[in-house]
């Protein structure tokens, strides 16, 4: 037994993970992972979480939940900016874990991460779905029931537009980084530019009744739910708290950043704050628009309120361009969530096939999983049962990375380099991280606490099965003097 909790508890040398990471081509820079951020943050969720939770949460008070759970993730971003100048790998807080708690809780924490993106990528290719579907609706085109939506969903079988736009990225992913990047910058440009669009011309049909009453009162919903009130918050924050996962998708690229040192710190926290202006500004306008309850169950509500309020032609521009930006949250998260699946198999915690790199230097065995997974997920589960099982998964990541600042401080200097950036007010600023994302994680609906313990289940039982008898932490012979430079 003893020498099971030492093996669980051994924690990986910061030059194994120098030397292994060495392999992936370095060419992002902070405008790069600006784009990446914004691109992932910015995703399905700012075109249609704000309307669904209106409807179903929190009436004309949906900002309150995205700025609170904003204030939670700007204390976690600032961790998770140390954590990526100081130790700059792929696979993100599961590396970071491992390194300073012990492989056995690295893998915990990268389990939950795997969560995350899998279901991530289904999330946005059926939110992505359902906005093509809205925008082809007003030519009087319209699919099959059969292939339009998700198992079980409107007498849906498969979402057959989820399965191709997966099948699309993992195309475009497989050129390269460096034409990955070009595309994802030009989208997120554009995708911006559609925001601001709705944002100002939404601005010209806002009635000052629909934010009356700006709190509802508390009632429950027929689910169980409580729709109004402080309960209707705290329920519309650990639903939308999906929406500011897409730091954790720069992190884990940070392995191929030019000088992560200064370019990490940069790209998580300035995404961060551009991507909070928008969503207040979103929220703001939608739900003055139109009556709140308008919104329930509508997983297209920017072009459908641009569309009632009579701009038919912009509407149809703002949705394609919307249309073409979630390809770069695909993209992101398809990214972030390889090279996760890479760190797995390049520590052998899965077998060793999986953290391949091609000619390219790209994890293409690690990007067919996720692509094969996300289509199976995006083209049978529902939307709305997606965006919880997201928030779990990330906050237990970010409840692990809080708590890991406190070696990680211990050892600066010391056994680590120095951080380029430091977070300010420690060590408050790491607990607050940690407390506020253990808030939001008990906001969560029993279902998809239920689930998490199961896919944690399931983690355990591969760790003790499979990855405590082959995890790799041994250095290559040759990598200790390279590696010395990077102290």
């Amino acid at each position: 037994m003893k020498n099971i909790w030492k093996k669980m508890n051994e924690k990986v040398n910061f030059h194994f993970y120098m030397a292994k990471d060495k392999n992936l081509e370095k060419t992002l820079t902070v405008k790069d992972f600006l784009a990446l951020g914004l691109g992932t943050i910015l995703s399905t969720s700012i075109f249609t979480l704000p309307g669904i939770v209106a409807a179903k949460y929190t009436g004309p008070a949906v900002v309150i939940p995205f700025i609170l759970a904003a204030l939670v993730a700007g204390l976690v971003a600032m961790n998770y900016a140390e954590m990526a100048s100081v130790l700059p790998f792929a696979g993100s807080a599961y590396s970071w874990i491992s390194v300073l708690f012990g492989k056995f809780w690295g893998w915990i924490v990268g389990w939950a991460l795997l969560a995350e993106y899998l279901i991530a990528v289904a999330f946005v290719a059926a939110g992505l779905s359902s906005n093509v579907q809205g925008l082809i609706s007003p030519l009087g085109i319209s699919l099959p029931k059969a292939i339009a939506s998700p198992l079980g969903t409107n007498g849906g079988v498969i979402d057959i537009i989820a399965v191709i736009v997966v099948a699309l990225v993992t195309y475009i992913l497989l050129r390269g980084d460096r034409q990955t990047t070009k595309i994802s910058n030009i989208l997120v440009v554009l995708k911006l530019l559609a925001i601001v669009t709705f944002i100002v011309v939404g601005a010209t049909a806002i009635k000052a009744q629909n934010y009356v009453p700006f709190f509802p009162k508390s009632h429950p919903n027929p689910d169980g739910t409580v729709f109004g009130g402080w309960q209707g918050i705290y329920a519309g924050i650990s639903t939308i708290f999906l929406s500011y996962i897409g730091f954790d998708s720069i992190a884990s690229n940070s392995a191929e950043a030019k000088n992560p040192q200064k370019t990490m710190p940069r790209g998580i926290i300035g995404s961060l704050i551009i991507a909070t202006i928008f969503f207040v500004c979103v929220s703001l306008v939608m739900v003055g628009m139109f009556k709140y309850t308008m919104y329930a169950n509508n997983a297209e509500p920017v072009g459908w309120a641009l569309r009632e309020s009579g701009h038919t032609i912009i509407a149809t521009v703002v949705q394609a361009v919307a249309v073409c930006g979630m390809l770069v949250a695909l993209i992101g998260m398809m990214m972030a969530g390889s090279r996760l699946i890479y760190s797995f198999g390049r520590d052998k915690m899965l077998p060793k096939m999986v953290g391949k790199v091609n000619k390219k230097k790209i994890p293409s065995n690690a990007l067919w999983i996720i692509t094969i997974i996300g289509i199976i997920l995006g083209a049978i589960f529902p939307f709305t049962f997606l965006a919880q099982l997201i928030s779990a998964g990330t906050l237990i990541a970010f409840m692990a990375v809080s708590l890991a600042m406190y070696p990680l401080r211990r050892r600066e200097e010391k056994t680590l380099p120095k951080a380029s950036y430091q977070e300010p007010f420690y060590p408050v600023l790491p607990i607050l991280g940690f407390l506020g994302s253990f808030a939001v994680f008990m906001g969560l609906d029993i279902q998809a606490k239920i689930y998490s313990a199961v896919w944690f289940l399931i983690g355990v039982i591969i760790y003790f099965v499979y990855g405590m008898r082959h995890a790799d932490s041994k250095l290559p012979d040759d990598s200790d003097q390279e590696i010395d430079e990077n102290l």
